[in-house]
């Protein structure tokens, strides 16, 4: 259904940093950088994060982007990382009552965005 999901970003490095150890936890790696922003994916760029034209960068509220993660495991490195890299805890990783296999952990990156990594078994991570 998607193409690309984008969120803002008020520091460009300090967001690359991020979502190199996030994302790369996960398994994703950064398939574009530009002077208005960075992506990442598995083949192409399917998240950016980018500095808005007007500067004014905010997270959406109720706004949040969810990543397929390979693994519980994946989902727990996606957490660290992303709390290392100065992001802070949204939810810590662990089972979650949505459904019975929904292994999840929610962080916010520096710039306020909500990001969560889910591990379903019945989901398969994309191919490389």
């Amino acid at each position: 259904m998607f193409n690309h999901v984008s969120v803002g970003t008020t520091d460009l490095a300090r967001a690359t940093r991020f979502y190199d150890a996030a994302l790369g936890a996960l398994g994703y790696r950064r398939t574009m950088s530009e002077d208005f922003g960075c992506a990442w994916g598995v083949e192409w760029p399917e998240f950016w994060a980018t500095l808005p034209a007007d500067g004014a960068a905010g997270p959406g509220n109720g706004t949040h982007v969810a990543f397929v993660a390979p693994s519980r495991a994946a989902v727990d490195a996606f957490h660290a990382a992303a709390l290392a890299e100065g992001g802070s805890d949204a939810g810590a990783p662990g089972l979650r009552d949505y459904t019975e296999d929904y292994y999840a952990a929610f962080v916010r990156d520096p710039d306020g965005n909500k990001l969560e990594a889910v591990h379903l078994p019945y989901v398969p991570f994309p191919e490389r």
